[in-house]
């Protein structure tokens, strides 16, 4: 009896992890249809994604550990700035090129994490990480299409560059959140989706002319990414993690990007050429056996 709840319960994490995985696969679809600046949405993804997680907490009858906030104010807000920003840098990559360029772009965090961390963590850096490092570079000089345009491909470039600062910066997110501790993972998601919004305003509105921006036709979609693809994506996310092992969660994040690909090229109708999907299972399979040479 306990072995068949426990293999429901596993089975029903596994469940939310894969549609969270999928959520995540179609912001960049949705970023498209949105006629609103890259700051604004950020600014509001993390204002209504905090309310959502903070309206689940109440509903569950739980509270925030404002000891635990306290403790950990530095990192979360650190963090919490970084995850904004790398939400301005990601749409702006979704603008400039492809959203599966943009999206493999972006995976490229776990590599950046892995040549840091021996400096920063003072962590081991193995032959096989490596040799990941070589061969997720070596994918990205074929996904940005540098190889066959030159830099004549101005836009292009623009993408791929604003999608390499979104990895950085979401690489910063992963480094600092690894000195967060004590602390759960609803607290530390709401903080960090608190301070996003926070520290954005100003941003957006010194960088942008809001008095001129409309509530043009799609600009509602921006509710549901809030809703959806920040406070519900986060929700099921991290909802999962205390019933499966972190090999499971790391693997099956990988449904992200190949969602992203094959969405981009199904309802946007953009094309890789082979270059680029070289390009593309040299970055998605480095990140894998790094992922598996940790464990």
């Amino acid at each position: 009896m306990n072995r068949n709840i426990g293999q429901k319960a596993e089975n029903g994490a596994l469940f939310s992890l894969i549609v969270s995985m999928v959520i995540f696969g179609t912001i960049g679809i949705f970023r498209r249809h949105i006629p609103l600046p890259s700051s604004l949405i950020a600014m509001m993804r993390g204002l209504i994604g905090m309310l959502f997680l903070l309206a689940v907490l109440r509903l569950r009858g739980q509270r925030m550990d404002r000891g635990a906030i306290r403790a950990n104010a530095p990192m979360l807000l650190l963090s919490g700035a970084l995850l904004g920003f790398n939400w301005i840098a990601l749409f702006e990559a979704y603008r400039y090129t492809s959203v599966a360029t943009a999206t493999l772009c972006y995976y490229m965090a776990p590599i950046i994490v892995i040549l840091v961390s021996p400096v920063l963590l003072g962590e081991r850096l193995t032959g096989v990480k490596l040799a990941c490092v070589l061969g997720a570079l070596a994918g990205m000089v074929l996904v940005s299409g540098i190889l066959q345009t030159g830099f004549a491909g101005v836009q292009e470039i623009a993408g791929v560059l604003f999608g390499l600062g979104a990895a950085a910066l979401y690489a910063g997110v992963i480094l600092t959140n690894k000195r967060i501790h004590g602390i759960s993972a609803y607290d530390k998601t709401i903080v960090q989706l608190g301070t996003s919004a926070v520290l954005l305003l100003p941003y957006t509105l010194l960088t942008e002319n809001l008095t001129a921006v409309s509530m043009q036709p799609g600009a509602w979609l921006l509710l549901l990414v809030g809703v959806v693809h920040t406070g519900m994506a986060y929700w099921l996310y991290f909802g999962c993690m205390s019933a499966l092992r972190a090999q499971t969660v790391a693997l099956l994040s990988y449904i992200d990007p190949v969602v992203a690909i094959f969405l981009s090229a199904l309802l946007l109708g953009e094309r890789m050429t082979p270059a680029g999907a070289a390009g593309a299972a040299l970055v998605l399979g480095a990140t894998v056996i790094s992922e598996l040479s940790e464990r």
